[in-house]
């Protein structure tokens, strides 16, 4: 891994959503390959999380606070940064935020993707994109078998349907304006991921994690939904990946990629929740009584990631008990002791990276 990632060191990378649990996580891994990043989000919704926990801004050559709706603002970001490869993070993440504000959901999804690659049409220097989306970017109909990137892109509710959109997007600008200059634009789809510093509501284990603390009793909502489950570090090893490649002037790569977990990793909620109860001892959950008002959520949920291993060389690395005891093990030491996230986030890189 030290040599295929080795690629980032020096270079200038411009990293939007840094201040959210995976682009903090991202954002201390490319600091520690030696890349010079430059920041663009929202400030952190949450304060126990990891961008401010492990002091992320420390590691930043540029760290700025704005919107990606916000057009010109995002265009001068991305110029003042000059940056040779872009990791596009900033989203609204969440199914249930993505009903209760559609509009603001599908303006910052679409409308921030649009921006970001258009400022990156304005900027000479860029060589590659890599925009993440999501595995729920594909038409569900709750196949048993994994969804392939050639397989139809849809979304019922409206995060997963922003989500498509903005695979629409990314391939339209790479066709239409940013092939032809010679910038790379991928698109990276992950399963569900877990580690430590997530305190997004109404996600499995950040929920887990304040029911654990606060000696409550954590409700599920279904707990035989299936979704493939991983450690963060496995989305960004391959994001990674992807982005070195890319910047090495591969042209077959810019297209789209899944990175999800094993076979193994394919489970439902329930037995999620009861793996993850023997490394979390403080852990207790139930079925919650959701009543006939709940919105939809799929049930089946599997990605097939051959792609990313024959063209990428990327396959997982932890089987998922072992990510789950990195993410228990986060949670329980960082309650222990606030000031160790950092530590304990930058060992978990390096343990992964091994």
């Amino acid at each position: 891994m030290a040599d295929r990632l080795g690629h980032y060191a020096g270079r200038r990378v411009f990293l939007t959503g840094h201040t959210g649990f995976k682009g903090a996580w991202l954002a201390l891994w490319l600091a520690r390959l030696g890349a010079r990043v430059s920041g663009y989000a929202l400030p952190p919704e949450q304060p126990a999380g990891l961008f401010t926990a492990a002091g992320v801004a420390d590691t930043l050559h540029g760290h700025h606070l704005a919107d990606i709706r916000e057009a010109d603002t995002l265009a001068r970001a991305l110029r003042d940064a000059q940056p040779e490869i872009v990791f596009h993070l900033a989203a609204q993440p969440l199914v249930g935020a993505g009903y209760r504000d559609p509009v603001a959901n599908w303006a910052t999804n679409v409308m921030g993707t649009v921006n970001l690659l258009d400022a990156v049409r304005q900027c000479p220097g860029v060589r590659a994109v890599v925009v993440i989306t999501t595995d729920k970017c594909y038409d569900n109909k709750e196949w048993v078998w994994g969804y392939r990137e050639t397989d139809p892109l849809g979304g019922h509710d409206p995060y997963s349907a922003s989500k498509a959109a903005a695979e629409l997007v990314a391939a339209s600008y790479r066709n239409a304006f940013l092939a032809e200059r010679g910038v790379l634009v991928a698109t990276a789809r992950a399963g569900n991921v877990i580690g430590g510093g997530d305190w997004a509501d109404n996600r499995l284990v950040p929920d887990a994690a304040r029911a654990a603390a606060a000696g409550g009793v954590l409700e599920i909502r279904n707990p035989h939904a299936t979704r493939p489950w991983q450690h963060v570090l496995e989305a960004l090893h391959g994001y990674l990946l992807l982005g070195a490649r890319l910047m090495g002037g591969e042209p077959a790569l810019a297209r789209a990629f899944n990175f999800g977990p094993q076979a193994s990793g394919n489970l439902a909620v329930g037995a999620v929740l009861t793996a993850l109860e023997r490394h979390w001892p403080e852990l207790r959950w139930q079925l919650a009584d959701t009543g006939a008002g709940a919105p939809h959520e799929a049930r089946n949920l599997h990605l097939d990631s051959s792609l990313a291993r024959d063209m990428l060389g990327w396959q997982p690395r932890w089987a998922l008990d072992q990510a789950l005891a990195a993410t228990a093990h986060w949670y329980r030491a960082v309650q222990a002791d606030p000031a160790a996230a950092r530590a304990v986030t930058e060992r978990q890189i390096d343990q992964f990276r091994v």
